[in-house]
């Protein structure tokens, strides 16, 4: 677990000093995406990857027609980025059409300068051109490599100091070069602290404002919406699109980690909610921990009726 000492440390990088060694990948090599899932992989000039690495893992889907990738040009001539505010102090930033997962990209902004978390399968010259006139990005972190998207394209043009994923899920980061490691604990600006919860991946981790209240749960949970983006249910899992539940021993991890962290709006890589709080989660969990093991949705009003208890 990070400590004070270490947490004040890292608040005091400064750009470069964690960085002897260039954070672009060699100018040789191209960026790809899976035009099945989106995920971003450096390879040959020559010749496209053979496969994408997260389609080919079991919590995904593998694309019908075998795999494709598009170049960073195409990308961007594919896509319009946009970006607002979704909450007073937080800048979420989205592709149109929806790239692969379509992830989106949440910029906090802290005592310390930007915090990015997550990001968005691309950023246009214009969206780049935004955060550079806020000052660029002081941290980029990520929960995993779902939330990825084009975390590397941050990385390439706005360098930021620090850049933390989850020891454990290093494996997933050839894109970008991770300059800060995520142990269980770490925080990454002044009360916005990653913590690990495993479960979904062995780093996966989560994002907490505690001042602010607010939740960036990775994949750990996934907010059903209705029309007016209201929460309608709760869900979590190991795999979504297989349906694979979690475990009950990742369960009860989830519910001792996230359930000491109070917060009262909720953000995944692709969507967020006004109103989903610590005692949602926590009836969520003890909800699954109750039944046969599930990753189907649970409605809000069954959440809200054991919040009730519970209070």
């Amino acid at each position: 677990m990070t400590g004070p000492d270490d947490s004040h440390a890292l608040r005091g990088v400064r750009a470069g000093e964690l960085a002897p060694l260039p954070t672009r990948a060699h100018r040789q090599h191209r960026a790809y995406s899976c035009t099945n899932c989106g995920h971003w992989q450096r390879w040959f000039a020559h010749t496209p990857p053979p496969s994408c690495p997260v389609c080919s893992d079991v919590r995904n889907e593998l694309p019908v027609d075998g795999f494709a990738f598009l170049r960073e040009t195409e990308v961007d001539a594919l896509v319009t980025t946009s970006w607002r505010e979704a909450v007073p102090g937080v800048t979420e930033f989205w592709c149109d059409p929806v790239v692969g997962l379509g992830s989106h990209g949440w910029v906090l902004e802290t005592a310390d300068g930007l915090l990015g978390f997550e990001a968005a399968p691309w950023y246009s010259a214009d969206a780049l051109a935004e955060l550079r006139r806020r000052g660029g990005l002081r941290v980029l972190a990520s929960s995993h490599v779902h939330g990825f998207g084009g975390l590397w394209q941050l990385q390439d043009e706005l360098d930021p100091p620090v850049v933390s994923v989850g020891v454990h899920d290093l494996t997933w980061t050839k894109a970008f070069r991770v300059t800060w490691p995520a142990d269980d604990r770490t925080e990454l600006a002044p009360g916005i602290t990653l913590h690990r919860t495993g479960g979904h991946f062995p780093g996966h981790s989560v994002l907490h404002d505690a001042d602010r209240g607010l939740f960036f749960c990775g994949d750990s949970l996934k907010i059903d919406l209705d029309a007016d983006g209201n929460a309608t249910a709760l869900s979590a899992h190991k795999a979504f699109h297989a349906q694979i539940p979690l475990s009950r021993a990742e369960l009860r991890s989830m519910r001792e980690i996230v359930g000491a962290l109070e917060f009262d709006t909720v953000f995944s890589p692709f969507e967020f909610a006004r109103g989903v709080t610590t005692r949602h989660v926590v009836a969520l969990v003890d909800h699954m921990l109750a039944n046969p093991p599930s990753a189907a949705p649970v409605p809000m009003d069954v959440l809200a009726a054991k919040v009730g208890v519970f209070a």
